[in-house]
């Protein structure tokens, strides 16, 4: 089973040791439409956006107004009507899909984690990349060689372990640490 989540962010438990945890809210949606390979069509609210296409779809499948933005879901056997998060209660492990924090344009000593020069006056080499080429073979540089460049805004998936599902408030917590930033948009995946 897939979920919508959104990232609140991070906490630690309060007992001996204490862990690091990740707190997520999932975001309740409705089932409009189930297709035969398990995957379904969800509506869920997020923000105010509205034109014309979106209200066809909610006059579609009868939605209140609030349901503005549309999703695939893997959800198995399931009908349709409101998404049920009860299976979130038993899970013991999920996968986590965000998108990581966008850095835009970075250096290489950002981007790669590259040493650098010597920091002191004189060396003129302080967070230049160094050497890209080689001599006269190959006359080019290499494809695939670690420069400066947009660094980050990525989809990234991690797997976490689940330490309680608050059902009153939808909050999911998760051990260990989610990428992206606080407010940011993701897909939960039911591993174990």
């Amino acid at each position: 089973m897939e979920f919508l989540v959104e990232k609140i962010g991070m906490s630690r438990t309060i007992g001996k040791p204490s862990i690091p945890v990740t707190l997520l809210k999932v975001k309740s949606a409705k089932i409009c439409e189930v297709s035969e390979n398990g995957k379904a069509l969800v509506a869920y609210h997020q923000g105010k956006q509205f034109n014309k296409s979106i209200e066809g779809q909610q006059k579609k499948y009868q939605l209140d107004k609030e349901y503005n933005r549309f999703a695939m879901l893997q959800i198995g056997n399931a009908e349709v009507g409101d998404l049920d998060l009860s299976s979130l209660e038993s899970a013991k492990k999920v996968k986590v899909s965000f998108k990581t924090k966008g850095r835009g344009f970075s250096g290489a000593m950002k981007r790669w984690n590259f040493q650098g020069g010597p920091g002191a006056h004189g060396s003129r080499f302080h967070r230049a990349p160094g050497s890209i080429g080689n001599r006269e073979w190959p006359g080019r540089v290499q494809p695939g060689k670690k420069m400066a460049g947009h660094y980050g805004d990525e989809k990234v998936t991690v797997h976490n372990e689940i330490i309680s599902f608050d059902k009153e408030h939808n909050v999911l917590v998760l051990k260990g640490s989610v990428p992206g930033f606080n407010g940011a948009f993701g897909r939960l995946k039911i591993v174990g």
